[in-house]
């Protein structure tokens, strides 16, 4: 299977990508900077320097082809300390490219990492940038449950950079808030991609009780 995976130099891709490459699998990672590279190749993905907030549909949907994607997985984001514009830019409208270009290019499997906490209003009080960011996961999880695609929206909870547990809960919304490390989220990832399952669902996770393999066979 190829994966390519937009915002292949994060955190949850270059781990996806390691857990593909163990597998057997192969990670092809949409990054901007040329200078991330190197990361990538480490962690046994192949690099492919596409900035998205500059490229039309076409030209993703091309990439999409010229690497003979099985699949496509949205993993960017602006990040911490970008504008609430750049929340719109990246997080929602990054999505809306590369899942147009999926149904351009025939990849049909298609995965979005989005946040607990998207789907409804940002909680009172809430500053602006995080507002744009829980409205801009939001509209990108609309968009793409409205497309002819096999498409599995992924909530994570609250991300840490703590080893793998391994073990999750994995739920269709609502489920209680919570914490997951980056390095399960890119497990449960890997094997949604692998067995196909979640497709047409959206699904929330945080650390639990389950072996991945299983929560992700639970899924039915």
């Amino acid at each position: 299977m190829r994966v390519v995976i937009a915002g292949g130099h994060g955190q949850i891709a270059l781990q996806l990508a390691r857990e593909l490459a163990r597998r057997g699998d192969t990670a092809v990672g949409l990054i901007r900077k040329p200078e991330q590279a190197d990361d990538l190749k480490a962690a046994g993905a192949e690099p492919v320097v596409l900035d998205l907030e500059r490229s039309t549909v076409e030209q993703v949907a091309a990439v999409l082809r010229e690497q003979r994607a099985d699949a496509a997985l949205f993993a960017a984001g602006a990040g911490p300390g970008s504008s609430a514009e750049r929340k719109y830019t990246v997080d929602r409208d990054g999505s809306v490219l590369l899942a147009g270009a999926a149904e351009l290019a025939g990849v049909r499997r298609f995965l979005q990492i989005s946040t607990m906490g998207a789907g409804q209003p940002p909680a009172a009080g809430s500053d602006d940038i995080w507002a744009a960011y829980i409205e801009a996961k939001t509209q990108a999880e609309d968009d793409l449950r409205a497309r002819d695609l096999d498409w599995t929206v992924l909530r994570p909870g609250r991300l840490l950079d703590t080893p793998s547990i391994g073990d999750v809960t994995l739920a269709v919304p609502p489920l209680q808030r919570g914490s997951v490390p980056r390095a399960d989220v890119a497990l449960v990832l890997a094997e949604l991609l692998v067995t196909g399952a979640g497709a047409g669902r959206t699904l929330e996770l945080t650390s639990g009780p389950t072996p991945v393999a299983q929560a992700v066979r639970d899924l039915g």
